[in-house]
């Protein structure tokens, strides 16, 4: 369910870009039909959200630099190619694709001066590394599903991949194990024994998410999960898994 504020702010919005809209048609820019006013309005919401997204981010209100400046710079090409100003249209999206490379520079430099201890698997459960410092991402796919696979604190990073973990082959401690999956575009799927507790705290800048039959999916979702017994039991699961795009799926097996 979308919250009041959303809600607010997006009538906001499109009273805003209405209005803007008809002095574009008052001072003879365009003309006002219902087909041409949608051509002006969904560019200027691209920027007007992109906007909102990085004041959230400076904030510390949530928000994301990759999605805010992405969806400014997307509606504002899109807004030049209305007023012939360039040659931009929607279709034209996968022209941006070199935004990608932009993006990994700044996530490297970001993490470079880090200082936490990363444990990064390379794709063999049992070469596990750890860093401390610098840049641990990685790109490609992560399985954990090898018999009595041993549990450990993890912290994943990662630009690009999947994340398969099944813990109903592995040797999990009877002590509370965190693991935090982090990513730029992928999908996490877990399988949880019935008898094993754990706690989820989930969220996705653009994409779903299913915890236990539980689900959200769209822009800018998280969600949290706890079993019943999770804070009394002695062998527990606490996962931290954010996505920028992609999807994350917990399923009891």
């Amino acid at each position: 369910m979308m919250k009041n504020g959303f809600v607010s702010y997006l009538f906001a919005t499109i009273l805003i870009v209405l209005g803007a809209v008809l002095v574009l048609d008052n001072i003879g820019v365009t003309t006002f039909n219902i087909e041409n006013a949608w051509l002006y309005i969904y560019p200027i919401l691209f920027i007007v959200f992109g906007i909102k997204w990085m004041v959230d981010k400076i904030r510390y209100k949530g928000g994301s630099w990759v999605l805010g400046s992405f969806f400014f710079i997307f509606g504002t090409l899109i807004m030049l190619g209305r007023f012939d100003v360039i040659e931009f249209a929607f279709k034209d999206i996968f022209k941006l694709w070199p935004l990608l490379i932009v993006y990994f520079g700044f996530l490297f430099i970001s993490h470079s001066n880090g200082k936490k201890k990363i444990y990064v698997d390379t794709g063999n459960n049992k070469s596990k590394k750890s860093y401390t410092g610098g840049s641990s991402f990685s790109v490609g796919n992560h399985e954990f599903n090898q018999p009595n696979w041993k549990v450990e604190p993890m912290n994943l990073n990662n630009l690009a991949g999947d994340f398969y973990f099944d813990f109903s082959k592995a040797f999990i401690p009877e002590k509370e194990i965190p693991i935090t999956i982090s990513a730029l575009a992928g999908d996490v799927h877990i399988l949880i024994p019935e008898n094993v507790d754990f706690r989820v705290n989930a969220s996705v800048k653009a994409g779903d998410i299913v915890v236990a039959g539980r689900n959200v999916d769209g822009i800018n979702r998280s969600l949290r999960f706890k079993t019943n017994e999770y804070e009394t039991a002695v062998r527990k699961l606490d996962f931290t898994l954010k996505l920028k795009a992609g999807s994350i799926r917990v399923d009891y097996v």
